[in-house]
């Protein structure tokens, strides 16, 4: 009975079956690894899956606030605009968008589904936020080192949920955001801001073979757009009341439960690279 308290006590805390989350957390960043570094076709493979999944799962979620996504063109777009990125890179990118909401435009007007601008709005919406998001992921990729770049963002993703984590846990007492994401305190922000600098800069330094304060503004401005991300999907999920997007993945929840944060870091660090890293423009 002591050891089934303490195990309850330990999964309220954490919020999640941790030992579960770890595992999954370790082997979806390992295929990710190995797509990168030996099957660079299956990195893209598995970034246009990730990006289905989660159109699939937000809508879903659209769909119990009575709110109809069109899944059909929303998964042909998921799966159009990675491709197009590693293709024809950002103009590819740029083109798919426009051809993809276009399409959903148009098919909401044939279909008529109740609620017709509200589901258009939602369509859009989903569209924008997974897979064009996510895509910026392997424009990223496509760029010189491009796999080492990707590889240093998923860390200093890490490295964020990490350090927060810890820090969060044991000195949180400041929420950021109380009604958003309670959990989520300014002590946690400030551990993960102090752990994805020194990953940052080890990674520019030793991997990267840049400037020391490259590694620092990316470690910075991946910390702000992870948190942002982390922050818009609680919003989400607070607005259609639901907890999580799925529960496909043990100890997180959903696909988008973990993507929450590479979607919105990936422009970010994109942008970043094309700035301060040499040979990306």
């Amino acid at each position: 009975m002591r050891d089934a308290r303490a195990e309850r006590g330990r999964a309220s805390k954490a919020g999640r079956d941790l030992p579960a989350a770890i595992l999954v957390g370790v082997f979806l960043l390992a295929v990710v690894l190995v797509g990168l570094f030996w099957f660079p076709i299956a990195f893209i493979i598995l970034v246009t899956m990730f990006a289905m999944v989660g159109c699939w799962e937000v809508s879903r979620a659209f769909q119990r606030s009575n709110t109809r996504v069109p899944m059909r063109p929303l998964v042909l777009a998921a799966g159009a605009l990675p491709v197009a990125a590693a293709l024809a890179g950002p103009e590819g990118l740029g083109f798919a968008t426009i051809v993809s909401i276009t399409v959903l435009l148009l098919w909401n007007v044939v279909a008529r589904p109740p609620h017709l601008l509200r589901s258009l709005m939602a369509g859009t919406f989903t569209a924008l936020w997974v897979p064009l998001m996510i895509s910026f992921a392997v424009l990223l990729f496509n760029e010189q080192d491009g796999h080492l770049k990707v590889a240093t963002l998923l860390l200093l993703v890490v490295a964020n949920d990490t350090f927060g984590y810890l820090v969060g846990a044991s000195f949180g007492k400041h929420p950021m955001a109380p009604k958003i994401s309670p959990k989520k305190s300014w002590e946690g922000f400030a551990g993960s801001v102090a752990g994805a600098i020194v990953v940052g800069v080890l990674a520019s330094v030793f991997v990267l073979d840049t400037p020391w304060w490259s590694g620092l503004l990316l470690a910075v401005a991946t910390v702000a757009a992870a948190t942002t991300g982390d922050l818009s999907e609680s919003l989400v999920k607070r607005e259609l009341g639901i907890k999580d997007m799925s529960n496909i993945l043990p100890g997180h929840g959903g696909v988008m439960d973990r993507l929450d944060s590479i979607v919105f870091a990936s422009p970010v660090a994109y942008v970043l690279a094309l700035l301060t890293m040499p040979g990306s423009i």
